[in-house]
This record gives structure tokens, sequence and C-alpha cells, in this order.
């Protein structure tokens, strides 16, 4: 069990709360789990009685990542992942609220598994993990799950994990209901029959390889499809993980429609290009697929002008069997907790994305996408942050990570920035 709420005063920290459109020196203030006051302000604010000083010079004081796409392997597939070990991996990385994928073993789709999730996390008692319940049964894409049930068990979203929806029928009644009980649809586009057998996107470099190839058609014909479907329903629509620049030009052209749909991108396909694939290196084989660089740049233009809303790091732990065989037959994902941060502040340093962009798209973005009370350094929230060295430089090595599974794109990665301490609830569950 976590040890008990420490009060505290964060002093000397660079405060960046993008809810707030606050980036000033300033101090955070913990009382009883909350924050009293952070920014500027917190100075005048005193010290309560017996609380810990904590200088942070040098560092920036944020609120704790939201990840809104995380695969855990249990239950099911425990050998890959359990509850508690993504939830030291995400302390690890600074996430402190994240959103569990329902592609289980069982799937989430009954009240049991929802309830199950909700007990196991109360026992680990250290990040908040949030359970996302499937849209159909067993992930069959035919029969519809109690969507009402669900989502009054604790269900934050709905989503098909791994995949797609192919039914429009079935889509338009998911997202009447959804719409109906005030959830987002999540949903991850790809159009099977198109996507056919290719293992990363289609182009010159695939044909060197000698691999199939995947069309950016695939990923873009579902989506418009869904937005359609939004606009025909009204529901709430989260695109989950866009990569290409033709996705990015729809989900504009929905928002200057005004319709109430977001889009997320895998930190992966912001920071890595196809050619990163090199010697057929399976830790690169991921869903969507590493694109070219044009559409990274796309993507991080996307990110940049709010057109993407949110970042995640489509966590997807795979054990040695199943990555280390011939390209083809490797299995798509990459763990990505631990280096969602340090990845994503790549684009921070580069000068592409802005620091309080880059944040919000972690925080406070994601968090209103999937309605939680996270994200923010507001007075009155838990007290949930990180304290971060923005400028730590470090080469990742594998075996330092806390995930079950060590399959990272960012393997033998020089990476600047790191996540000195989190905070949950007032209470330190990572650092010191």
């Amino acid at each position: 069990m976590m040890p008990m709420t420490d009060d505290a005063v964060y002093e000397n920290a660079r405060i960046v709360d993008p809810a707030r459109n606050l980036d000033a020196r300033g101090s955070l203030v913990v009382r009883e789990g909350a924050i009293v006051a952070a920014g500027p302000e917190a100075r005048n604010q005193g010290v309560p009685e017996g609380a810990a000083r904590i200088d942070c010079a040098g560092l920036t004081v944020m609120p704790g990542l939201v990840d809104l796409r995380v695969h855990i392997g249990e239950p099911g597939g425990e050998h890959r992942e359990t509850i508690r070990s993504a939830c030291a991996a995400a302390a690890a990385g600074g996430v402190t609220s994240l959103v569990m994928m329902p592609d289980t073993d069982p799937v989430i789709d009954d009240v049991a598994l929802v309830e199950f999730v909700a007990r196991t996390v109360r026992e680990i008692d250290t990040v908040r993990v949030h359970p996302a319940a499937a849209i159909t049964k067993g992930l069959a894409g035919a029969e519809m799950t109690e969507m009402g049930n669900l989502r009054e068990a604790g269900a934050v979203m709905f989503t098909e994990g791994r995949q797609t929806v192919r039914d429009a029928a079935v889509m338009r009644r998911a997202m009447t209901y959804a719409r109906d009980l005030g959830a987002p649809i999540a949903h991850h586009t790809v159009e099977a029959d198109l996507a056919g057998n290719g293992v990363m996107n289609e182009g010159l470099l695939a044909s060197w390889l000698g691999l199939p190839g995947i069309a950016r058609e695939a990923e873009l014909l579902p989506l418009e499809r869904d937005l359609r479907l939004a606009r025909l329903t009204g529901a709430t629509y989260h695109a989950a993980k866009i990569s290409c620049a033709m996705s990015a030009e729809a989900m504009r052209r929905a928002k200057a429609a005004g319709l109430a749909v977001t889009a997320g991108v895998s930190i992966n396909n912001l920071a890595l290009n196809e050619n990163d694939i090199g010697e057929y290196r399976t830790f690169f084989k991921l869903s969507p697929p590493l694109r070219h660089e044009d559409d990274r740049l796309a993507m991080v233009e996307a990110l940049r002008n709010g057109t993407v809303d949110a970042i995640c790091s489509d966590h997807d732990p795979q054990d040695v069997d199943t990555k280390r065989l011939p390209f083809a037959e490797a299995e798509d994902g990459a763990v990505g907790l631990e280096t969602l941060l340090s990845a994503a502040l790549r684009l921070f340093h580069s000068g592409d994305v802005p620091l309080m962009r880059l944040v919000d798209a972690l925080t406070h973005r994601p968090a209103r996408i999937a309605g939680l009370e996270a994200g923010t350094l507001m007075p009155g929230r838990p007290a949930d942050f990180i304290v971060v060295d923005l400028d730590e430089p470090f080469v990742l090595d594998p075996a330092d990570l806390k995930s079950k599974s060590k399959n990272t794109a960012f393997d033998g990665a020089r990476l600047t920035g790191r996540v000195r301490r989190t905070v949950v609830a007032g209470r330190t569950v990572f650092g010191a």
C-alpha cells in the first residue's frame, strides 16, 4: 500500500499548466492530497504546518500525463504485462492517469471485467487506471455490448482496441448509444481488406525491403466513414491514432464543420519514420505503421496547430516469442509508457512544437476527451503532477524499464528530458 498523503511545498520550479495558460516561475502547494495553489501566487500561501519543502530549482512541475491508449495483458496475458507492472511503468514515465484498452482475455465487454480492473487498481493504489469497454461483444464487430451497464460500472469510453468495426450500421448504433450516455467512442481505423497482408507503410522503402505495404487509404476510408456517422448521430468521436497527412486533413475539415470530434496520435508516429525499420527491426513493426517522413512532419504540424488533440503512448507489450521473428511474422506493438514524455520532448527541443502545446496534448486535452478530473494544476484538483528535468540527457537501456516486456522502439535512443518525481493524490509514487 502507498504511504500516507504528504503535505508539501515544491519551491522555485517552472510551473507549466496549459489548462490555465500558465508558464511561470513559482511554487506548488499540496495539502491532504489536493492542490492548494500552483504558480507565482503560491509563494503567498505559506508553508502548511508540518509540510515538507522541496527545492525544484532548475526543474519543471507540470500535470501528470494522461494516456488514452494503454494495452495491458491482464487478464489473460500476464506474461506480457500485469496491471501492477503497467502501473509501475506509468509512474516511472510520469503517467498519472491511463485508459486501459479492452482487448484482454477475456475481453472487457462485461460489467464483471470492469469491476475486476477497478478492484485490482484499488489494491495496487498507485496511478489511476480507467478501463475502456468494448463496443462489440468479444470485439467481434457484430453484437453491441451493454453499453449503459458498462458506463455505469466505470467505463470511461468505448473502443475496439486494436480492431476496427467494419459494419457501418453497428457503428451508427454504437455512436447513438454512446451519445446518449455521454461517453466518447474512440476508434482505431483500418480497412482490413485494403490493408490486406501489409506489414509496413506502402511505398518505395517497402518495395526495397521486399515487404507488402499498407496504403494510407486503409486508415483514411474508415476514418471518413466514422466522421460522417459522427455528423449523422451527433456523437462524441475520437480518432484514436491517425498517422498520415490525408487523415489530418479529414480531421481538420470535420472540426471546421463543427463536429464533436478529436484526434490522437501515437508518439511513435511523431518521433519515428519508416526509415527506422532499417534491417527489418521488428520493434518498429507497429500499427499504424511508421510512415514516410513527409507524413511524420504533417503529424507534427497537425499537433502544433491543434488538429491533433492528444498524444498517446500506444503502450503494447509483446514478449520475445512474438517479436524475435521475421518482420512479416512479428506482432505489432511497442511498449511506450516510460518513454512517452522523453520522446515527445524531442519536438520541444527541436523547436517544432512549443512546450505549452506539447504538455497540453499530454495532459489537459486527453483528460477532457475522456472526461477525467486530471491534467491540470488548478487549485482544488487532485495533486497529480510530475517534476521533470527538461534538459537531462540519457540513453535508454531496455533493461531499466519497469514494464515486463522490453519491446521498445527507443532501444538505445538518445533522449533529453526525464521524470524526477511522480506524485498521485499528493503521494510520491516514483522518484524521491
